[in-house]
């Protein structure tokens, strides 16, 4: 039998819908068929705290097999991934079309969905998940909102831990008082008609991170594609449903994805290209909602329109050429190449897009910053988040660069405050930033 496959990886449908899914002896039966082959293996190690979690389980039973280790010690193996998916894509040699059709996220994800059936995800879990509710309940009382959830906060931040289980030295994100969709409305930035790329159009769909948290992001986005000739409009219907999917929330997410994509379809027939601001939502849209929804063919023509912010602009470059006015920034970067980018499969395209900078100085960091979603910040997960993440912490640290970027905003703010815990003479930068908006900051835009 060969080990691994000559092919290139398939991912099947996930089965939601079936029985079968949620039976528990079949999960089981399952879950032993892949760790037992996991355990043989071990490429993934290094990865995330799952693997070292599992291979300490097993090593450390009776007989030093799976045969001895109980089911119900199989919890802590799931609750440490995080659905990054780099086992799947860039190690594992069993994943499909190989007979062995080894897919650990998603068997991962069948076990928080059955987890979800019988009621066993906590209540506070699972609020932290309705982002489209929590930022819209947040936008009149940002201010507010951002002073108790600011990690300094020593009267706030204990009482957040308690009631929500969000350890209290995790940063979390700001609250916006006017969000994306808002902002877009009244600030439309007027369309080079000069420029190479001029003719294009496009929907950036906002993402909740950048409609509540950092309009910045879209706004930058705007405004580099305008000065490059692309008509854009702002479109936000809903949350992809990441963070439902991460909670095993197949059903909910499916419902999403039917919604957003019937309602973006008329403009997808159109002809315009859908532009994803945060590289988990692009991943949502173009890979997990279509093995979700595989029969509906608005999420299939979705799919297919949907491109991640960096990739379009490298589209562009690669093309119809850049429009002029780009200007060097001093300092160099630090770039941070998120996980759920590199799942996309299209290449290092953050990279691409800082290196259009006159004289780039780039020191590129391509491993785990151990975030994961809302997985880094809870009380029992941040400190193993802050371990698994230390590497990049460490090569940030050393490097020195001005600044910090990632196409992963959570990403890049955990990355500076592992940054924080290491020694070094460099100043660590204030803020982070997206690749986008180096690019209109070099633009002077």
């Amino acid at each position: 039998m060969a080990e691994g496959s000559l092919e290139a990886p398939i991912r099947h449908p996930i089965p939601w819908q079936d029985p079968d899914f949620y039976d528990e002896a079949k999960l089981d039966e399952e879950l032993r068929r892949i760790f037992d082959i996991c355990h043989g293996c071990r490429r993934c190690f290094n990865l995330c705290d799952s693997f070292p979690r599992l291979f300490d389980l097993i090593d450390e039973s009776e007989s030093g097999e799976l045969d001895t280790v109980s089911s119900t010690d199989f919890k802590p193996v799931v609750d440490a991934c995080t659905l990054c998916d780099m086992c799947f894509l860039t190690k594992c040699p069993y994943v499909p079309p190989h007979e062995f059709n080894l897919d650990f996220p998603h068997l991962m994800l069948r076990y928080r969905a059955v987890e979800l059936k019988k009621g066993e995800i906590p209540w506070s879990e699972r609020q932290l998940t309705e982002t489209d509710r929590n930022g819209s309940l947040a936008r009149p009382v940002a201010g507010l909102c951002n002073w108790a959830a600011d990690n300094k906060n020593r009267l706030t931040r204990p009482l957040i831990e308690k009631a929500l289980g969000v350890h209290r030295d995790a940063d979390l994100p700001k609250y916006h008082a006017r969000p994306l969709t808002l902002q877009a409305k009244s600030e439309v930035p007027e369309v080079n008609r000069a420029a190479p790329a001029f003719g294009r159009k496009a929907l950036l769909y906002a993402t909740c991170f950048s409609n509540y948290n950092d309009p910045d992001i879209g706004l930058a986005a705007r405004k580099v594609l305008a000065h490059n000739g692309v008509d854009t409009e702002v479109v936000y219907p809903a949350c992809c449903g990441m963070p439902q999917m991460e909670h095993g929330d197949v059903a909910r997410v499916a419902e999403t994805a039917r919604k957003v994509a019937a309602e973006l379809r008329p403009r997808v027939d159109e002809g315009w290209t859908v532009i994803g601001l945060v590289p988990s939502c692009v991943l949502m849209l173009k890979f997990e909602w279509p093995l979700l929804c595989p029969d509906d063919d608005n999420v299939k023509a979705l799919s297919a329109a949907t491109r991640d912010i960096d990739e379009y602009v490298i589209d562009i470059a690669r093309n119809e050429g850049m429009a002029a006015g780009l200007k060097p920034l001093d300092g160099g970067v630090t770039l941070h190449i998120a996980c759920h980018a590199r799942a996309q499969n299209i290449g290092q395209k953050s990279t691409e897009l800082l290196k259009l900078i006159p004289e780039a100085d780039l020191k590129v960091i391509e491993r785990c910053s151990g975030h994961g979603g809302s997985w880094g910040v809870m009380k029992q997960n941040f400190e193993v988040a802050l371990k698994v993440g230390k590497p990049v912490a460490r090569q940030a640290r050393q490097a020195g660069k001005a600044y910090l970027a990632s196409g992963c905003p959570l990403a890049a703010d955990h990355i500076r405050q592992g940054m924080e815990r290491i020694d070094g003479e460099a100043a660590i930068p204030a803020e982070t930033h997206h690749p986008i908006e180096l690019l209109a900051k070099a633009y002077g835009l």
